[in-house]
Order: C-alpha cells, then sequence, then structure tokens
C-alpha cells in the first residue's frame, strides 16, 4: 500500500520533518537531488548535455542542486532560472549560490541548441493560479524541444489536487516523485503530463501526513491486497448465497454478467430474480445459477428470496418503471443483508434516498452520471472536487461508495479513501460496470466485509481489464473477455 497525497499536505509532512524531526531543509533538498541523479543513471538517461529549468522556490532549489550533482560528474548543464532571484526561498539563494560558486551557467533564458535531457524544477507542488506570460512561454518551448523530459515531484502545470492543466503543462517523460505520489498525478489531464513515475525515499515518513483522510493505492505486486480465503472442508452454502435482481423485460445481459461474476469471484450459489422473458436466455447461458421470475410485484416471493439470501444486489439493468421501483423500494426497505446497489438501482435510489439512513451495509457503485444525479449536481462539479465530494458523500450516509470512473476512488467504513490505478480505457464497454457489481457481491457472499469486499473486487476487475487489453489491444476489448479473465486473475491472487 502506497498513499497519494496533495500538495498541501505534502507541504505539512515537509514542515513536520523539518520541525519536529528535525531534520534540515537543506538536508531533504540534497536527499531529493541525490535521488534524482540515481534514478537518471539507472534509467541510463544520456545527461552529457543537460537542461535544468529552475523557479525561485523549493522546487527550483532542487533543480540547482541536481546541477550541480550532474556537474560534478563531469555533465554540461546549463541552468535557465525564472522567477524572481530576490523573492526566492532561502534554500533556493543558497543553492543558487553554491552553483555559481562551482561555475555552473546560469541564464534567464533558454539558449537554442539541443540538449540530452530537460529537467523540469519549474514551479513543483501548489500552484493554483493559471500559468501565464514568462512561464507559459517556457513551457511551451520545453514541449517542442527534443531530449528527454524529466519533471521533478510533479510536471509543472498540473494541480497537485485535481489533475487540471492550469494553462499549460509540462510533457514529462519521467516523473520523480519525493516521499509521495501527488493526487493531480492519477486524474484529469495531468496523468498524460506524468509519464514513467517513480517514488523515492527521502526521509518523509507517513507518520508525519496530517492526521486527516488520506488517499491510498495499491501496486500489481502489492501483498496487502487479499482475496477470500477458501475452506478446505467448505461446501456451496459456506460460500454465500447471493440473490441478483436485474434485468427488466429484454435485458438479460445485465443479470448474466452480475451473476457469472459472482460465481467466478467465489460464491457458492446464484439465485438471479428477473423479468420472465429473460428466463429461457438466462439459463442457456448460465445453467449454474437459479433463476427465479416475475411479470408484476409480488411481495410474498420477494420476500421468501430475501430471506434465503446471504447477500444481493439489486439494479443493473433493472429498468425505471413503476414496477421496477415497486421491487426496488420494497428490498430496500425489507432487506437485512448487505446489498449492492448498481446501474438503475442507482437512478431509482437517487429519487429516494431516505431508505439509506437506517445504517445497513450498502455499497453503491455509481460512474459520475450517476454520482451527479445522487448529489444533484453536475458531472464537472464532481470532476474538479472529486476526493471531497466522494468524502462528503460518505460521511452524509452509511455507505461504502466506488465511484466509478478512469481512477474508481472507494469510500466509507473508514476515514481514508482508496484509488484504483488498474484498469485502462480498453474497459469502457457496456456490461463492464455489471460484471464489477457482480465480482463485489461474489466477495460479500464470502464474508469479506464491505469496504474490503468492494475495494478489492475494483482491484481485480481492473486487473481482468489490463490482461485482456494486453491480449487484444485498446479498442475489441468486450464485457466477456473481463469475464474471461477473472480466472485469471483470481489464480494469481490465490498464489501471491
Amino acid at each position: 500500500m502506497r498513499y497519494v497525497i496533495t500538495g498541501k499536505q505534502m507541504k505539512y509532512a515537509d514542515h513536520y520533518t523539518i520541525e519536529e524531526m528535525k531534520v534540515p531543509s537543506c538536508v531533504l533538498m540534497e536527499r531529493a537531488a541525490l535521488k534524482v541523479v540515481e534514478i537518471l543513471e539507472n534509467e541510463k538517461i544520456d545527461c552529457s548535455n543537460t537542461l535544468i529549468v529552475c523557479g525561485s522556490g523549493n522546487n527550483g532549489g532542487d533543480g540547482l542542486a541536481i546541477a550541480r550533482l550532474l556537474h560534478l560528474k563531469g555533465m554540461h548543464v546549463d541552468i535557465c532560472y525564472i522567477g524572481n532571484k530576490e523573492n526566492a526561498s532561502e534554500e533556493n539563494k543558497l543553492q543558487y549560490t553554491i552553483a555559481e560558486n562551482y561555475g555552473i551557467s546560469i541564464r534567464t533564458s533558454i539558449s537554442p541548441k539541443e540538449y540530452s535531457v530537460i529537467i523540469d524544477a519549474l514551479l513543483g507542488i501548489g500552484l493554483k493560479r493559471e500559468i501565464t506570460g514568462k512561464y507559459l512561454e517556457v513551457i511551451e518551448q520545453l514541449n517542442l524541444m527534443n531530449g528527454t523530459k524529466v519533471a521533478i515531484d510533479i510536471p509543472t502545470g498540473v494541480c497537485d489536487t485535481t489533475g487540471n492543466i492550469k494553462g499549460c503543462a509540462f510533457n514529462a517523460d519521467i516523473t520523480v516523485c519525493f516521499a509521495f505520489e501527488k493526487i493531480g498525478m492519477l486524474f484529469g489531464k495531468g496523468r498524460f503530463c506524468v509519464g514513467k513515475t517513480y517514488i523515492v525515499d527521502i526521509g518523509i515518513m507517513p507518520e508525519s501526513l496530517p492526521d486527516e483522510s488520506k488517499l491510498y493505492t495499491y501496486d500489481k505486486d502489492d501483498t496487502a491486497i487479499s482475496i477470500p480465503k477458501r475452506e478446505l472442508n467448505g461446501n456451496k452454502g459456506t460460500f454465500g448465497k447471493v440473490l441478483i435482481i436485474a434485468g427488466s423485460k429484454g435485458m438479460a445481459g445485465a443479470a448474466y454478467f452480475n451473476a457469472k461474476a459472482a460465481y467466478l469471484a467465489g460464491a457458492g450459489l446464484v439465485q438471479i430474480y428477473t423479468h420472465e422473458d429473460n428466463r429461457m436466455i438466462l439459463q442457456q447461458l448460465l445453467p449454474e445459477a437459479i433463476v427465479s421470475t416475475y411479470e408484476t410485484f409480488d411481495k410474498k416471493e420477494l420476500k421468501s428470496l430475501i430471506d434465503w439470501s446471504d447477500v444481493l444486489l439489486i439494479g443493473s439493468g433493472l429498468g425505471k418503471s413503476e414496477l421496477s421501483e415497486k421491487i426496488f423500494i420494497y428490498t430496500m426497505h425489507y432487506a437485512k443483508v448487505p446489498r449492492v446497489i448498481d446501474g438503475d438501482g442507482l437512478t431509482l435510489l437517487s429519487e429516494n434516498l431516505s431508505v439509506l439512513v437506517d445504517g445497513k451495509q450498502v455499497i453503491l457503485t455509481p460512474h459520475l452520471k450517476e454520482m451527479s444525479r445522487l448529489l444533484q449536481c453536475t458531472v464537472n462539479e464532481i470532476q474538479e472536487n472529486r476526493v471531497e465530494t466522494i468524502k462528503k458523500f460518505v460521511a452524509s450516509y452509511p455507505v461504502v461508495c466506488a465511484m466509478k470512473d478512469a481512477r474508481t476512488l472507494v469510500a466509507g467504513g473508514d476515514k481514508d479513501i482508496y484509488v484504483n490505478t488498474t484498469g485502462n480505457q480498453s474497459m469502457a464497454k457496456a456490461g463492464a460496470g455489471d460484471i464489477l457489481a457482480g465480482i463485489i457481491v461474489g466477495f460479500l457472499a464470502q464474508r469479506m466485509d464491505c469496504r474490503k469486499a468492494c475495494e478489492t473486487a475494483v482491484y481485480v476487475h481492473g486487473l481482468c481489464g489490463d490482461y485482456a487489453k494486453d491480449e487484444m489491444g485498446s479498442y475489441s476489448v468486450l464485457a466477456n473477455d473481463l469475464l474471461d479473465k477473472i480466472g485469471y486473475v483470481m489464480k494469481k491472487l490465490e498464489k501471491e
């Protein structure tokens, strides 16, 4: 597990390390510079002719220190210093003086010659305003130049919190982050500016972060991720009975994807409650599932099915008719078992949010448009502040929420927020969300708690997409291809 933080949190951690741990700021700067040079060497980047563009803050101070280290290794280094030296930070002024004393070339404009590597140490974290004027001209010029491009901590122009581009951003091939990755590097257009990311230890520990909710993520080889354990003497009852209420008339596909994903995730027994018109196709597609059907609202039958289940999933392809709403409202009021609400269930929920106030175990899986209906706001408003949006939502309602996007966030049941970094653009196809909901309920059936089941399922679902894309490319992956990869991913995680 690794933390992903805002610039504000990073500044707090930096200050804590200096003031409480008594590590001088100049020591942290030297460690940072040494780590960047180490990455350059490990990546075998040609630094024989280096341009480093420095601002007047501590990010620029890092750049000045890197310039000195490369100069001492015999590399030719030019420094382009942008900003007011008189208003520079104390550490920046010190590094500037040292660089001057070593005879390193410092200019206030970029030389027209070719460079083998270009290092961005211009502004770093904490950028709030749009980039204009001289800074804009410099970044645009750098982006047009040849040479390997390296950003220090975060590419200049990328908002460290939202990932929005502030007018213009440096397009890096490599970004070297100090201590923690920055949230803005995972979201919005910012994620396309960072290139290959390295997170390096400079002596700032997780304990130095402020005592508030934090984002964290997993790497593909992270041992913290775990799937449910399989009892050697277990039977289908041991691994849970799942009720899936999905598929209005002619919408058998959603119910199929839900149910098969739940089985592939390890559920013991799955029963589908769907419209009568879907019976035959579902029995043919998935003979392992029990299929019960409705044509009208039958409270007695629905009650019996809910009583039978250990967990349930409702909403995928359910429709938004009066009949669908009756089934949804009754299920939400009567069921005592953990529930996953997906698809059309979320639209029905947006008109009946009062059903969430009873504190029962509920997982929601909205994409941004569905989230906007729940919150009565625009998608753009969510994108501008997605972390605070999901944090406030789970503080208002006793749920676990997986807010789906290119980077899905999971919150609820814990003050910290999980950000998923598996998955890719090939998964933007019909049925992919139904499969995620099925994996979640499959994990729930095996007695995982709501929060852990949700974040683990999101991680597994994304890995399925990654393996499918590796095999088929970005264009042709279908929902069935994601189903086909669930067993492969589960086997890999079981071995690990």
